[in-house]
């Protein structure tokens, strides 16, 4: 059976008004990505997108991924979700774009809670830790209120991601959320809280993905060791992955370039070890690229051994084409109840991962997911 492929959203390309409170108005990452320079001989930035610096809260851009998507074998988008204790942060992308485009039906989509602290890396000065612009470990009422807002908004969209009828909801920090809770056993009931609700809105169940890793990018992040025990004390239906360079020794890579080849053998290693560990379904991810550096100051020399400054990873379509068919291989072998891969990502132009078209590649990253899986996945 074909997997489904689940392309990671990130919803930075529109305006939004706290990007205009705290970076000017009309701000969105686009800046970053056209004040990209070459850190070193032969390094590819700036990135520039072929269909240019769109706004993704316009249905009409909406339309045009939707269209590229389906006929290049992409089932679905998880979208980075983004709440806080005073609300909604880059939903615009979901509800004024991809929701009112007129080919929504063509492909699902699915959240996934970036429940991360959001921190100022936009671009990284390099003054310390980055200063924290929201926290994202929600307390309980906070939860609800986000929770209540999903259950309402989005799951009863026709072609939203369901799993046996039940709408999926991957969580990406899970120390933070629990952190968030005040513990395991308070985490849980929440969870628990939040799958009764969605059972009283008319849903068979709730589909909890939980997001694993072992290293952390971001300057606050630190997964824990209990990771996959959390998977099981908490009730997650499966566990995935977002990206890999969350698998693999970033500082123990060649700098300033390095090869893919080691990062994608570190994290199916990782997914080995993950699948036998759970008792649940565990999907495999495939990763574009991984490059940060437009999100650094460019006035500062590349230098390597601490946060931001990784080494770039900036693979061909053939490599990516590796991934894609040991990931398939992977679900062969490992037999999941659901057949998913994750791929990083849709259009995270910032990290160096994206499936859209560039000037340098074109259409060649969905052309290989096209040509070795088909275009067959559940719509």
């Amino acid at each position: 059976m074909r997997p489904t492929v689940l392309a990671y959203y990130f919803p930075d390309w529109h305006a939004d008004p706290r990007n205009a409170a705290w970076f000017g108005a009309g701000w969105t990452e686009w800046s970053l990505l056209q004040a990209a320079r070459p850190r070193f001989p032969g390094h590819r930035q700036p990135r520039v997108p072929a269909l240019g610096y769109r706004d993704e809260a316009d249905p009409a851009c909406a339309f045009a991924d939707i269209a590229l998507a389906a006929a290049h074998g992409v089932d679905g988008f998880l979208f980075d979700y983004y709440w806080y204790d005073d609300g909604p942060y880059l939903e615009g992308a979901l509800s004024n774009g991809f929701l009112r485009a007129e080919n929504r039906s063509q492909v699902k989509f699915a959240l996934m809670w970036a429940n991360h602290q959001l921190v100022d890396i936009f671009p990284d000065r390099r003054t310390g830790v980055p200063g924290l612009l929201k926290n994202g470990a929600l307390d309980r009422t906070a939860f609800e209120e986000m929770a209540r807002h999903v259950i309402s908004r989005y799951f009863s969209e026709p072609n939203y991601l369901t799993m046996d009828g039940r709408p999926w909801f991957t969580v990406y920090d899970l120390a933070n959320f629990i952190d968030g809770l005040g513990g395991v056993a308070a985490a849980r009931d929440a969870l628990d809280w939040f799958r009764a609700e969605t059972v009283a809105a008319g849903f068979p169940g709730l589909h909890l993905d939980a997001v694993l890793w072992s290293s952390a990018v971001l300057p606050t992040s630190s997964e824990s060791p209990l990771v996959v025990d959390w998977v099981r004390e908490l009730g997650f239906d499966s566990g995935t992955s977002y990206v890999w360079v969350h698998h693999h020794d970033v500082g123990g890579s060649p700098f300033p370039e390095a090869p893919i080849e080691a990062m994608r053998e570190s994290a199916f290693a990782e997914y080995e070890r993950y699948a036998d560990l759970l008792d649940v379904d565990f999907h495999p991810n495939v990763t574009v690229g991984w490059d940060p550096s437009p999100r650094t100051d460019q006035s500062h020399p590349y230098a390597a051994g601490s946060y931001p400054w990784t080494s770039v990873w900036d693979p061909g379509p053939a490599a990516f084409a590796e991934g894609l068919r040991q990931a398939r291989d992977f679900v062969v072998r490992r037999k999941p109840r659901h057949p998913i891969i994750t791929v990083n990502a849709w259009n995270e132009w910032t990290e160096g991962s994206y499936l859209l078209p560039d000037t340098t590649h074109g259409t060649a990253f969905l052309e290989v997911i096209r040509d070795t899986l088909g275009i067959d996945g559940t719509r």
